[in-house]
């Protein structure tokens, strides 16, 4: 019966909300005591784990479903609403706007998520010379982004590196959690992030056998419903990330995510054995793609330009067209499908 999908999804994201928010807490303490920092810790350790959910649900329509154009459409969607998370984001964090927070590390994160968006956009366009590149039925875009995304792990550990060898006794003033050894911060992170995946991995499927309940599975609605719902670790994530005071995890987990989805789109090339995946899919997940492009350049604009104060009184102006983007973009989509 439908009521109990739907019970079982609302337990499902109240697990996700009490496990995330302890997930942050203990992210934040292992990127302290493991000297990682939180920019990185965001962007490898906990987009790792959030980003879970859209593998699964993509994995899923391709090996079950048989249906390429879900899977990229929810990854593509995901993206867009992982942008829309960090507009939300800049909402309720009251200090200042969240991109003048941050720090200016996450420009390189952006700019490798531009990267990957475009080959991915060009990928997915008929008649582009990437195209014609295959090696069976795998084009050559997909082993391209899995190496654009190793690359940024390792551009962006570097970075950082650098950046808290700079900081020296300065940032020893802002140690929070002295008091709390390693291994324990190591082990609960562990604990919880593995409740997190096993939560996630499971309101994935359910959120599948709900659309398709509801009559939504292939639709635009089921796109945006599935990509809503498996980016709720993200959103649970950086809000409280950000009650902690934590902006460069809660900003580091949102670029690293879409670092993820991207990479995601070419590995799941590898399991759609009829053709290269992105070549099989509808030119209106290009329009996603560029819109996802547009706002990408919207919050390094932002980084860079560092805004002192919200213009808008309640979010910057970057926040607000990021928002006003993602709303275009579901038009896009609904008035492609309509025609």
């Amino acid at each position: 019966m439908i009521w109990i999908e739907w019970l079982q999804f609302l337990g499902c994201m109240v697990l996700i909300a009490l496990s995330g928010s302890r997930l942050s807490r203990y992210g934040d303490m292992l990127a302290e005591k493991s000297g990682l920092g939180r920019t990185w810790m965001g962007l490898a350790g906990l987009a790792l784990v959030t980003s879970l959910p859209e593998l699964v649900s993509s994995s899923t329509a391709i090996l079950w479903v048989k249906a390429p154009n879900l899977a990229v459409g929810t990854i593509m969607g995901a993206v867009t609403f992982i942008l829309l998370i960090m507009s939300l984001a800049d909402l309720s964090y009251t200090p200042r706007p969240i991109f003048t927070a941050a720090a200016r590390g996450h420009v390189l994160a952006g700019a490798f998520v531009i990267v990957m968006l475009a080959l991915a956009t060009m990928a997915i366009m008929a008649g582009t010379p990437i195209s014609v590149i295959k090696f069976g039925h795998i084009e050559a875009s997909s082993p391209i982004l899995l190496l654009c995304y190793l690359m940024a792990m390792r551009a962006t550990y570097r970075f950082q590196k650098r950046e808290r060898s700079h900081l020296g006794e300065e940032e020893k003033k802002e140690l929070l959690y002295q008091d709390v050894p390693l291994n324990t911060a190591l082990l609960k992170f562990g604990l919880y992030a593995l409740i997190v995946i096993l939560v996630s991995i499971w309101v994935s499927l359910v959120a599948e056998k709900l659309a398709r309940l509801m009559g939504w599975h292939l639709s635009v609605m089921g796109t945006f419903f599935l990509a809503a719902v498996t980016t709720a670790p993200e959103f649970v994530v950086t809000l409280v990330a950000l009650r902690l005071g934590a902006v460069n995890l809660a900003v580091g987990n949102l670029l690293g995510s879409i670092l993820v989805d991207v990479a995601v789109l070419g590995l799941l090339d590898f399991l759609y054995f009829p053709g290269p995946l992105l070549r099989a899919v509808s030119t209106g997940n290009a329009s996603t793609g560029l819109v996802a492009i547009l706002m990408t350049g919207v919050v390094l604009a932002e980084l860079a330009y560092r805004p002192e104060r919200k213009m808008l009184r309640y979010m910057s102006l970057g926040a607000f067209l990021l928002a006003f983007l993602y709303a275009s973009s579901i038009f896009i989509q609904v008035m492609y499908h309509l025609h």
